[in-house]
């Protein structure tokens, strides 16, 4: 692992914060401030990612040295390198929040390995000038989390950032889990991150609102030339270009968590990244029942901003503040408002291809849009498993009744009504009828059915249980759900059991049914 290829290009193009001291405050004028990790008492590495690893080219017998647990835990520093914390700031539940930075996160280094430069961050290791009131510091709870989710969301071919390793400090931590004056000590943790590149929509936002037009020309003429070198030189055509290329890549992403029923709970502009990643991962869910108006954070249970069925209107939303920060050095609006509307058509386009393949119809028929409709009113009408419903209906055929195929979907089967099941009939018929002008086979449809509904996905009562195990140095919950979230869309017999709906202890659970943003 000594023998890395380490490269500075973010720090080597970007501004610095010209004072050296960690200590909260309002940074000007730089992208970042050097920091170094605190120091752990006695740090464990508890899971790796060897996929990851490979990636940036350490070897697997580097991970089990003292050198990379040091590394990962913050308790050296990888020779000829100096960590830095990025500063940035955001829009927090449609409120600008000014800067925020990372108050938790720290970059140790850049890789580059086989022409692709990965950058690598702590989270969980110590305050930093942008750590405002907080420690800095990570719990073995939430960190189970973001690395279990993290890498189960690149298997499920959704664009994410990565998980290389998951450590225990041997310090204690003081959260106050649900913000109701109840803090206990928890353990320590700390997930070293992978990524191309942090950059977040705020990382532009602070510069426009500081109107320090010199810095902001700087980032963005940086992103062209490390992550977006197709579209040219940087110029203002070009820059134009770039958001462009952040709408495409941030409308896919969104048409992924809603395939899958991924709801990340917290879409602020500072947790929006400039590649199209899913990152930050806080008070996620998963949906269970299918419901559009469902989020797992409990701030914002009230208003339900970031719910299940908002998320493509608000990660528009966030576009149109990077378009707010952008136009300083493009200075036209046409372009970029054309941009954004195109994001509401290609939205409505895609939506309907991505529905239509996991109900595996792929033929046109003016009457696919209505089907759909009925189907998720619908799901709607009980509390009804979302992955477990697409997933069984790939087996429909003409031979077997729907209600039967789909009746494991349901949470309560017993109750439901005559008048529920009639619908389900009457859609089920409408369904077989438009699988007759498909061209292809019951097999074939299956199989491509099953590529885009997951048989697994990490449920918070999977992530729960392995954080409960974790909690007693029993870390093989952690070891086989990452085996079985490597492949996700496969059937796995043996791990059956995880192919099932959320059991009642976890109805009521915190970090089950209720999540808050220190989840």
């Amino acid at each position: 692992m000594k023998n890395l290829t380490i490269k500075s290009e973010f720090t080597d193009n970007l501004p610095a914060d010209k004072i050296l001291e960690n200590t909260r405050r309002q940074v000007e004028n730089a992208a970042y401030s050097y920091v170094n990790p605190k120091q752990t008492s006695n740090p464990k590495v508890v899971h790796t990612s060897k996929e990851m690893a490979s990636e940036l080219g350490i070897l697997e017998k580097d991970l089990n040295t003292d050198f990379f647990r040091d590394i990962v835990t913050g308790n050296k520093i990888y020779p000829n390198t100096k960590p830095f914390a990025m500063c940035y700031a955001g829009h927090q539940f449609g409120n600008w929040a000014g800067q925020l930075g990372d108050g938790r996160a720290i970059n140790l280094f850049e890789i580059e390995h086989q022409n692709k430069n990965w950058k690598v961050q702590l989270k969980g290791a110590g305050e930093t000038p942008y750590s405002r009131t907080a420690d800095g510091l990570a719990v073995l709870r939430s960190s189970i989390r973001e690395y279990l989710c993290s890498e189960a969301m690149h298997h499920l071919g959704i664009a994410t950032t990565r998980a290389l390793s998951l450590s225990v400090t041997g310090d204690s931590v003081l959260r106050d889990i649900m913000y109701n004056g109840n803090a206990a000590y928890e353990k320590g943790a700390i997930v070293a991150r992978v990524s191309p590149s942090f950059l977040r929509f705020g990382s532009f936002e602070i510069f426009a609102a500081r109107n320090d037009l010199k810095n902001l020309k700087k980032l963005v003429d940086y992103t062209i030339n490390n992550h977006f070198s197709y579209l040219g030189k940087p110029s203002k055509e070009n820059y134009i270009k770039l958001f462009e290329e952040v709408s495409k890549r941030t409308l896919d992403m969104i048409i992924n968590w809603q395939r899958v029923g991924f709801v990340h709970g917290v879409m602020n502009t500072d947790n929006m990244s400039i590649l199209g990643l899913t990152i930050d991962y806080g008070p996620y869910g998963w949906l269970e029942g299918f419901d559009f108006s469902w989020t797992p954070n409990t701030t914002d249970r009230e208003n339900r901003r970031y719910r299940f069925g908002n998320q493509p209107n608000i990660s528009l939303w966030n576009l149109y503040q990077l378009a707010n920060a952008l136009y300083p050095i493009i200075e036209e609006v046409a372009p970029l408002n054309a941009i954004l509307e195109q994001y509401k058509t290609d939205f409505e386009v895609k939506s309907l291809q991505m529905m239509k393949s996991k109900l595996g119809l792929f033929v046109s028929d003016e009457d696919d849009i209505q089907l759909i409709q009925e189907l998720e009113d619908n799901l709607q009408l009980v509390e009804t498993d979302m992955t477990i419903f697409f997933r069984n209906l790939s087996d429909f055929s003409d031979k077997i009744s729907g209600i039967d195929l789909i009746k494991d979907a349901f949470y309560d089967l017993e109750s439901i009504s005559m008048d529920v099941k009639k619908r389900w009939n009457i859609w089920f018929n409408k369904y077989a009828d438009r699988l007759k002008i498909e061209r292809v086979s019951s097999e074939e449809r299956k199989e491509n059915m099953d590529l885009v509904n997951p048989k697994y996905v990490l449920r918070n009562y999977m992530a729960q249980l392995a954080i409960d195990a974790a909690d007693n140095e029993d870390y093989s919950f952690i070891d086989e759900l990452f085996t079985v979230l490597k492949q996700p869309y496969a059937d796995q017999p043996k791990y059956n059991k995880w192919f099932a709906k959320r059991p009642d202890w976890a109805n009521n659970k915190i970090g089950c049914s209720m999540l808050s943003c220190s989840s």
